[in-house]
């Protein structure tokens, strides 16, 4: 597979490179943390706080944290960090100069803070080779764990979450799949939203085809215009080219047919259509919770129904008060 066509659909970090097939063996998983959540406030809030707190815990030692991507990687601050709010003295080399010293003393440290914490290896959502090679998200398990353990009145923020993208190296080439990794718990007095769709489908599932027809109403009432129509909603939005159609009426957008593809020939296409779609609506806050690309290429019906949703949700009082559409839903 060409990376460069999959750096442009899950939009990577430019800092970061795309692994090709050859770099990461089959049967591997690459984490990557995509521009988009790097800059969510409640995630740039959280480093803020654990930076202000280390840099407040090691003044006295005149040590300043900057980045917990750049200054944690090699255990030096961790080692001081943890010493300080443990009150032990771990016997490890003060300065480490090489990459394998100071790997070496990264994994004494992080033993005893493993053992401290009675976090056993397996379970730590941390490692030697993570926090090495400076995965922030890995950083930032540790030093919640840290806080949460020697002082859990710091004030962090709540329910931070971000979207990560995991790349798999596969036989047929590489694979992204995108999920919300949790860093800090919600508030003991709010309860993390359901989700309505789950609900759906586990409580109610006789009523699921209610629901469709519903939406496909709404969807035909908007796609008249143009001259579409559904009849399938699990298959017709899966190459993405209805969906951004759909979108562009909706929401007043102009979509150049240099930005997607009209007529896709290959799942990449496909996937590539969809893609734009959900982040266009992510763009309007059209998203209600984390949808993955290849779930709708996949033809997964409760995906879909998520995003068309979001639409119909939006749209439905201002399609009811233009005329009244047939199968008005209730």
């Amino acid at each position: 597979m060409d990376p460069e066509p999959l750096y442009n659909l899950l939009q990577l970090p430019k800092e970061v490179a795309l692994p090709v097939e050859e770099e990461l063996p089959q049967g591997e998983k690459k984490r990557y943390l995509p521009p988009n959540s790097r800059k969510d406030p409640k995630f740039e809030d959280l480093q803020k706080v654990l930076v202000e707190w280390i840099n407040a815990m090691l003044l006295p030692e005149h040590i300043v944290v900057r980045s917990l991507e750049e200054d944690m990687f090699d255990g030096l601050i961790l080692d001081h960090l943890f010493q300080k709010l443990a009150t032990l003295k771990l016997e490890v080399e003060e300065i480490a100069l090489t990459a394998a010293s100071q790997r070496r003393k990264l994994g004494v440290v992080l033993e005893a803070v493993n053992r401290s914490l009675q976090v056993e290896e397996q379970q730590a959502k941390w490692s030697v080779e993570s926090i090495f090679n400076k995965d922030l998200l890995s950083t930032l398990h540790l030093l919640v764990a840290l806080a949460r353990h020697f002082q859990p009145d710091l004030a962090l923020p709540t329910n931070v979450q971000v979207e990560v993208i995991i790349i798999e190296s596969t036989r047929s080439g590489l694979k992204s799949e995108k999920f919300m990794e949790q860093l800090t718990e919600c508030s003991p007095d709010k309860e993390p939203p359901k989700d309505v769709f789950d609900e759906l489908f586990k409580l109610a599932p006789e009523k699921v085809s209610a629901v469709k027809e519903a939406i496909v109403s709404f969807v035909n009432q908007k796609l008249e215009r143009l001259g579409l129509s559904v009849q399938n909603l699990d298959t017709q939005f899966a190459d993405g080219v209805i969906l951004l159609l759909l979108i562009g009426q909706l929401e007043g957008f102009f979509l150049h047919l240099k930005e997607f593809y009209l007529t896709p020939s290959s799942p990449a296409e496909m996937l590539h259509n969809v893609t734009l779609a959900l982040e266009l609506l992510k763009e309007e806050g059209l998203l209600s919770h984390p949808i993955s690309p290849e779930d709708i290429v996949n033809k997964d019906a409760k995906s879909t129904l998520r995003v068309l949703y979001g639409l119909f949700s939006k749209h439905k009082l201002k399609a009811n008060a233009d005329r009244a559409p047939r199968g008005t839903p209730n």
